[in-house]
């Protein structure tokens, strides 16, 4: 049987939308928000009529009949801690994401929306692979501070696609393998899979492993602590040094990875730069072959950087002895979401509940 599906993906100034006939992309948008738009609304949640109306809208003027729809996907937000999987949008998750359970992000509107339109026309609605996805072995958990355990925030949704493309290509079941997926792009993420498992994973967004374009990854505690209690910077600005004005940024005063590789052709300091980000990746790379105790089936790098033929071969000189290394540029999250409704739509798995 073939399905027709609505994907939507908001982000914090454009709310991405794809209509695929199964996983056949029929066409997709790119909706962009200006900042006079979004200053209008006091909370992310605000905004959820008028995205939806932009969404409808745009449907509208290609003549898309919204009732040939058999399923509206959503980016997962937010949430509390789940195991990887695809959701029913329940009124549980829609609550959670409403009050910002986990945190406001624009991503929480994707299960909002998606539950919206889905019940208009009487369809099922789902998310897939949410950022909080937590499947942590207990001894990952341990931080050495009672007070600050480790936690798994990460690049799910890419690193469970691109983890199960790999397995498809090879005709093995992802359950059966143990890979290391590499997801580099505003953030940085690196995975450890074991059996179909995420059971380590270093905190994308403002915990652990390598810097990234935006943002610090691990930092020397103590001197934090010192910076903290300084006097010179709010809580606010600290925040900002770790997640947004990091990294490439701090250093270079760009987040665009091609710039960078740019500047390093002809600058040593950016040349100094990009090379850290590689060797931290490596190292990132290497700690979670050890959780896997050395028995690694293969390397996956992933993310927008992962266009980088410098990035991916030096890369691959540090880690090859590992494993093979196999690249999947960019990130189809568009595509990722339908396939995982389609997983549930024919059957391969079931809707889990929130």
């Amino acid at each position: 049987m073939s399905y027709k599906l609505l994907i939507i993906n908001p982000g914090s100034t454009s709310t991405k939308i794809g209509v695929f006939q199964d996983e056949e992309l029929l066409f997709d948008e790119t909706l962009r928000h200006t900042t006079e738009e979004i200053k209008q609304f006091d909370t992310i949640v605000d905004q959820r009529d008028f995205r939806k109306k932009v969404i409808l809208d745009l449907l509208k003027e290609k003549n898309f009949d919204i009732q040939s729809l058999d399923v509206v996907v959503g980016r997962g937000g937010l949430l509390k801690p789940i195991p990887s999987g695809t959701y029913e949008v329940s009124d549980s998750l829609v609550y959670d994401l409403l009050t910002a359970k986990g945190g406001e992000h624009a991503s929480n509107l994707g299960g909002i929306l998606a539950k919206e339109i889905g019940d208009e026309i009487r369809v099922p609605s789902y998310i897939v692979d949410p950022v909080v996805v937590d499947e942590l072995q207990d001894i990952a958990r341990f931080s050495g501070v009672p007070e600050l355990p480790r936690i798994s925030i990460f690049h799910a949704l890419n690193q469970k696609a691109v983890a199960k493309r790999y397995a498809k290509e090879k005709g093995v079941d992802y359950e059966s393998l143990n890979l290391i997926v590499v997801h580099m792009g505003g953030g940085v993420s690196v995975g450890a899979h074991q059996n179909g498992k995420v059971i380590d994973v270093f905190n994308a967004l403002d915990g652990d492993g390598a810097f990234s374009p935006e943002r610090a990854g691990a930092v020397p505690p103590g001197a934090l602590v010192k910076l903290c209690f300084s006097g010179q910077y709010t809580e606010k600005e600290i925040m900002k040094k770790l997640v947004g004005g990091a990294g490439f940024n701090a250093y270079l005063n760009t987040n665009d990875a091609r710039e960078v590789a740019k500047q390093a052709e002809t600058d040593a300091f950016a040349k100094n730069v990009l090379d850290a980000f590689i060797y931290q990746v490596s190292k990132d790379i290497g700690a979670q072959a050890a959780v896997l105790s050395g028995k690694v089936d293969q390397i996956i790098l992933t993310g927008g950087i992962a266009y980088g033929q410098y990035v991916t071969d030096e890369i691959k000189k540090r880690v090859g002895f590992i494993a093979g290394v196999t690249v999947y540029p960019g990130e189809d999250e568009l595509l990722a979401l339908a396939q995982g409704a389609l997983r549930v739509m024919n059957g391969e798995e079931a809707a889990k509940e929130y």
